[in-house]
């Protein structure tokens, strides 16, 4: 009986933390603010690790119209922002999109995000072999002046 127990409450926190496996690819620590009121546009930050060679080719979610893949960049002493078509993930090397300069930009929010939401996202995946995979996570939206991840403590260990 305590070793049935032990695996529904190891099954409950594997299913209750914010990372998505789809095969081959790990997706952690995906997060966004709350919104402002009248905000219609908000980042998400997230970390990808592939261990294939492979490209974030574009993200989904019904929480927004479109989802754009984004890069900052300094240019003549400007901090400038602007839309890629995709982003290299390097084979078995986790990509921090915020340490790497990029993020994912929700265009047309449908409505307000508040703190505690979780962000549905179907990332498209494109491997060096031109396979193509949908992997689905969730952003977890923290409160509006939080600049912290999500908790890392139940992410997955390789």
């Amino acid at each position: 009986m305590h070793k049935l127990r032990l695996f529904y409450w190891l099954l409950a926190v594997l299913l209750a933390s914010s990372n998505a496996f789809g095969d081959d690819i790990l997706v952690e620590g995906a997060w966004s603010r709350a919104t402002a009121p009248g905000q219609d546009v908000m980042s998400v930050d997230l970390s990808i690790t592939s261990n294939q060679s492979a490209k974030l080719m574009g993200v989904l979610s019904d929480v927004c119209s479109r989802v754009e893949l984004h890069h900052m960049f300094h240019e003549n002493g400007m901090m400038k922002m602007r839309e890629v078509e995709s982003i290299e993930l390097p084979a078995g090397e986790s990509v921090d999109l915020r340490k790497n300069g990029y993020h994912l930009m929700l265009m047309g929010l449908k409505a307000p995000l508040k703190s505690g939401d979780k962000i549905p996202l179907t990332l498209t995946i494109k491997f060096a072999d031109n396979r193509v995979k949908k992997v689905s996570a969730f952003a977890e939206v923290k409160p509006l002046k939080s600049t912290d991840r999500p908790s890392q403590e139940h992410e997955h260990m390789r």
